[in-house]
């Protein structure tokens, strides 16, 4: 920009531009000097008002007219307005730059002594770089419009010489320079100088100057070619490729590059130009790599701020619900202690009473024997003698059969195992998935080894042969046997499965697949198995047990699930483990233990009916509960048909399912109990019980239908 700045002078007061404005010939002004050079010429005289007039001026006269100087060529500082005869001559003025301008128009004389006024003038202006006059309509100066880039360059020039000479190797803020290098054509401040323009060495011989000094020897002088630093006079015209730098024609043949590998100059300044070129090509590249990087690195720090709040959340919720799950088992464990607490007191103060009775019978008969003893006739005493010494044997002796030893012990046998909870909660930790190898092939079904059996299905798998994926376990699926949707059956590392409590006479569709730590093989090809037929004349029962998974937690299990009985004394109920939606199906339950006369019900159920509350108290359940006189039967809390003949220890209760015909029957030591006791069943049924302490049943199945119900069926 220094070497500019002639180019940003007005011509006509040598100063910076100021408002400057753009001429019809691409020349500018400054807006007062325009205003100052205006030459005014009368209307009659002008080239407008002459060819208006349709005076003899050809278009050609018009041109020269443009063409023509308003300054002497012979530069006698006069000038006349060419091209009119009656244009007065004026003397011009010369301005800084030597062009020579016309000065403002004379002002006009008083108006005492004032000629008529004269005609209109029309406004003329010459330019003073190219001397093209140009005449200017009735805007005047206005028409020509005002360079305001000129003006932003003069600005930013002018802001730029006012700035102080900084640094140019700082780092950060950069410093006020103190030196330049003539040699090196930069501006150090002193640090830099320090570290990168030391006084000794190669660049000792370097020319350092002061920064405004540098600036104006920038501006004012061209750019020097580099010379030797060992040959002041010689430039530099070859590269040696050894040492890598310049070297002048007297180093090649005096100096220490005279056995070096030299090379062109110019050849090596475009060799390395085009290297660094393609250096800064993929340095460009590696650099747009960066951002995008930091965009992502960025992003991934909010996303994992996110993410950490979310899985805070999440395992703030999972121990909120573990604790929730303990403080409800706490509950119930609670609830036991205090049940064994009034169970106890009850026997206690049950005792209590008991002695103080019999205490007081026995001071009673003691104060009696006394009174008699005292008795001096010995006939009268002899007369209640005999009953007396009985009396007092009879109740020595009841006394004597632990009537004195407590019924029941102070110390509650409940001991609560919570090592394996503990050890548990110590283990809790979070589980890092990694992915280590593919996913596995899809298994193989053994079609040979798969069977049915009753209700059961029997499946088998293997993994391909060649297969080297590890897996960690398999999933097997079952549709609901109506064609339906698949549901998981089976979830673990064995390759065969038994799935009880399938529906009778149905198609079902099995599938499995494999798993491992990097995901979900495909499934299998898909296998269909026919479940067995039920026939009243001929009849393939369903074997079965209790369900301990689904039970009451109070509900104590023996005999390979199939005895039950419970430590509680309210109503607990049990299911079994299969489940009937088709088919005719009969079983029989035997009580092994029936004490203090409680109401044990029978029947069936729904998967989630209530497991605190006897059997029919909610619409989940159709029972029949019985006690050693009667039996009800009750759905949803409703008690109906009241029937007499109740059960003792080594009764049987039977239990017929129809849900071909969609009726509950149940039987007492195999005659019915009452009549048909529901009807229009639909769904899913599982065998289900409800007892207390006092009760203890053994379920009995396989069992053909009972002659009163095969009987009735044979007639209809």
């Amino acid at each position: 920009m220094e070497e500019m700045e002639e180019e940003l002078k007005c011509p006509v007061c040598g100063s910076f531009y100021r408002e400057p404005i753009i001429l019809p010939c691409s020349h500018n002004l400054c807006q007062a000097c325009a205003r100052n050079i205006l030459v005014q010429t009368p209307d009659s005289e002008s080239p407008q008002s002459r060819r208006a007039s349709g005076s003899a001026v050809s278009d050609y006269d018009y041109l020269d007219l443009d063409k023509m100087s308003l300054y002497s060529e012979a530069d006698s500082g006069y000038g006349s307005y060419g091209g009119f005869a009656s244009a007065p001559t004026t003397p011009c003025q010369k301005s800084p730059n030597g062009v020579r301008v016309f000065p403002p128009a004379a002002p006009p004389p008083p108006a005492a002594l004032a000629p008529p006024p004269p005609p209109p003038r029309n406004a003329c202006l010459t330019c003073p770089q190219c001397h093209r006059s140009l005449v200017l309509d009735e805007r005047g100066l206005r028409g020509f419009p005002r360079n305001r880039l000129l003006e932003g360059v003069i600005d930013r020039y002018q802001q730029g010489r006012a700035a102080a000479l900084r640094c140019q190797l700082c780092e950060k803020a950069p410093k006020e320079a103190a030196v330049m290098c003539e040699q090196c054509d930069v501006f150090y401040c002193e640090p830099c100088r320090l570290r990168c323009h030391p006084p000794r060495g190669p660049l000792a011989k370097h020319r350092l100057v002061p920064p405004a000094q540098g600036r104006v020897g920038r501006r004012l002088s061209p750019r020097k070619i580099s010379t030797c630093t060992d040959h002041e006079l010689e430039n530099h015209s070859m590269y040696c490729v050894q040492c890598k730098s310049p070297v002048c024609y007297q180093c090649l043949e005096e100096g220490k590059h005279s056995s070096h590998e030299v090379k062109a100059l110019g050849a090596m300044w475009k060799l390395h130009k085009s290297q660094l070129s393609q250096a800064l090509n993929g340095l460009s590249d590696r650099a747009k790599e960066a951002k995008e990087f930091l965009v992502q690195l960025r992003n991934m720090v909010q996303q994992i701020q996110e993410n950490s709040v979310e899985f805070e959340a999440c395992l703030v919720a999972q121990c909120d619900a573990l604790i929730d799950a303990l403080n409800r088992r706490k509950a119930q464990l609670l609830s036991r202690v205090n049940k064994e607490h009034e169970h106890k007191l009850k026997v206690v103060r049950d005792q209590i009473s008991h002695c103080t009775v019999k205490l007081r019978q026995t001071t009673g008969l003691m104060e009696y024997c006394l009174e008699v003893i005292k008795e001096n006739d010995p006939s009268g005493f002899l007369q209640i003698s005999d009953a007396l010494i009985r009396r007092v044997h009879l109740t020595e002796d009841q006394w004597g059969k632990g009537t004195l030893t407590p019924r029941m012990t102070t110390d509650f046998d409940l001991n609560l195992d919570n090592g394996p909870l503990l050890q548990s909660i110590h283990q809790l930790d979070f589980v890092q998935m990694k992915v280590s190898s593919p996913v596995p092939a899809p298994p193989i079904l053994q079609l040979e080894e798969c069977c049915t059996h009753n209700n059961s299905a029997t499946l088998s798998w293997k993994q391909p042969p060649l297969s080297t994926v590890q897996v960690e376990g398999y999933i097997l699926e079952l549709d609901d046997g109506n064609g339906g949707q698949f549901r998981e059956v089976y979830v673990g590392k064995e390759t065969m499965c038994t799935v009880d409590g399938l529906h009778f006479n149905s198609t079902y569709s099995a599938r499995v697949k494999a798993f491992n730590k990097t995901g979900v093989s495909p499934y299998s090809k898909t296998l269909v198995l026919q479940t067995s037929e039920v026939d009243i004349k001929k009849m393939v029962a369903a074997w079965f047990s209790f369900d301990p998974a689904s039970a009451h937690a109070d509900i104590i299990f023996s005999n390979d699930n199939l005895t039950v009985t419970c430590n509680s004394y309210d109503d607990r109920v049990v299911l079994g483990k299969t489940g009937f939606s088709k088919g005719l199906h009969y079983w029989e339950l035997s009580i092994d233990r029936y004490d203090n006369h409680p109401d044990p019900a029978f029947g069936v159920a729904r998967i989630d009916v209530l497991k605190d509350a006897m059997l029919g108290k909610d619409d989940k359940a159709w029972a029949m509960y019985v006690d050693n006189n009667r039996s009800w039967f009750m759905h949803n809390n409703s008690h109906t048909n009241r029937t007499e003949g109740g059960i003792t220890k080594g009764a049987t209760v039977g239990v017929l399912l129809d849900l071909t015909r969609r009726t509950l029957t149940f039987s007492i030591n195999e005659d019915q109990q009452g009549p048909v006791a529901f009807e229009n069943l639909e769904g899913l049924f599982f065998p289900a019980v409800s007892l207390n302490r006092n009760v203890q049943v053994t379920l009995h199945t396989g069992l053909p239908v009972p002659e009163f119900y095969a009987s009735r069926s044979a007639m209809q």
